[in-house]
């Protein structure tokens, strides 16, 4: 597709308004549409903006004006409905994450974008961010030697939501960084939280990844902290990483440091771990908005036929996690065995990005499960 992309955004509320921002100004494309059901926003709206059409029926805006894409920004709830409307009217689709409600439900939209040979992206935004795109190239240059656990906390006081938890709001980042870092799908998932606020929607959590090769990682969300909390620390065998997306400067601070066991000793007496205390340096980092360089390589998806990074596979996947997560957290925190994915569904056969998914029985024996997650079927 040479020409501009004619492109639909539905759901102008939170976040919404940074993807018209970001999309208007991109010369590959002509925002068309604005929809959202609040007559409000969109005046609003329409007053930045007012070349772009406002509209209050989403049918008017799959139907009437001749859209390539639409960029679906709503409540979770709708994301489904939606993109499986837009897809089977023949238009790409960017849906902001989570992907959908169910896995089940992801399942059938990455099916429907596959048969149409449409592009199906999902908003896991901080992939494309600078920094992040840093600690993976660190990463897989072996600076940091074996991965050994992550932890993440992104905390602040709100934004309460009334249909989701607060692991499906926050928890998302977080999990797509740490899959793309590791590039592995988690054995299983245990998720305890608290409802403080609204009865039934957890306002804090705390989820727990097992991996292959005793691999970790924690994940601490809130709704109800004084500060806003955005930070990740990555432990290797070699150095240690520090990530805090709030601060203004050194966003990534990577420590030589290090703990080794001595490999042979007599007597108890002999026995002293070895600490390593080395330089703390941070890498540069270039300044450019990720939402940015995602609405870009949405785009040149679409312009050159590719597979986005974050495509619905992957989109799916962290579903899957988010399902484990609420199954764990009824169960009261107990362990989510997660089934290895079926051949069927390889990320080869998908056309997909390669992500490594080979969830393989620790030691050759099964662990006991407190729920199972089942793999849903791909039509």
């Amino acid at each position: 597709m040479s020409k501009q992309i004619r492109l639909g955004v539905v759901g102008c509320g939170y976040w919404g308004p940074n993807l018209v921002r970001n999309f208007r100004a991109l010369p590959e494309c002509q925002l068309k549409m604005m929809c959202d059901i609040s007559k409000d926003r969109l005046k609003h709206l329409t007053s930045l903006y007012p070349e772009v059409e406002a509209e209050l029926n989403f049918d008017h805006m799959l139907n009437g004006v001749g859209l390539d894409a639409v960029i679906v920004a709503t409540s979770v709830k709708l994301h489904f409905p939606m993109a499986k409307a837009a897809l089977l009217s023949g238009k790409h689709v960017f849906i902001e994450k989570p992907m959908a409600s169910s896995s089940e439900q992801c399942a059938e939209l990455v099916s429907i974008a596959r048969q149409k040979g449409l592009v199906l992206m999902i908003g896991h935004t901080f992939l494309y961010s600078p920094a992040v795109r840093k600690i993976k190239e660190i990463v897989d240059r072996g600076d940091l030697g074996e991965i050994r656990y992550i932890c993440a906390r992104r905390l602040n006081l709100g934004l309460f939501q009334k249909d989701i938890n607060v692991a499906w709001d926050l928890a998302p980042h977080d999990i797509s960084i740490i899959l793309h870092l590791l590039e592995q799908f988690p054995i299983s998932v245990n998720c305890r939280g608290s409802a403080h606020v609204t009865p039934g929607i957890e306002d804090v959590t705390s989820m727990s990844l097992t991996f292959k090769n005793d691999r970790s990682a924690i994940i601490h969300s809130s709704w109800l902290d004084p500060r806003k909390v955005r930070e990740m620390t990555i432990v290797g065998s070699k150095r240690m990483i520090v990530y805090d997306d709030v601060a203004l400067q050194e966003k990534i601070r990577v420590f030589d440091a290090r703990v080794e066991r001595p490999p042979h000793y007599d007597t108890f007496a002999e026995f002293h771990y070895a600490y390593h205390y080395g330089d703390t340096y941070s890498p540069y980092i270039k300044q450019e908005e990720p939402l940015k360089t995602e609405c870009q390589h949405f785009l040149d998806c679409i312009q050159h036929d590719k597979e986005p990074l974050t495509n619905g596979s992957q989109g799916t996947d962290l579903v899957r996690i988010l399902e484990a997560s609420s199954q764990s957290l009824k169960a009261g925190g107990g362990q989510i065995v997660l089934h290895q994915l079926d051949a069927a569904r390889s990320p080869a056969s998908l056309g997909v990005a390669p992500f490594v998914r080979d969830v393989k029985e620790k030691n050759g024996k099964s662990h006991v499960p407190v729920g199972v997650i089942a793999e849903p079927h791909v039509a």
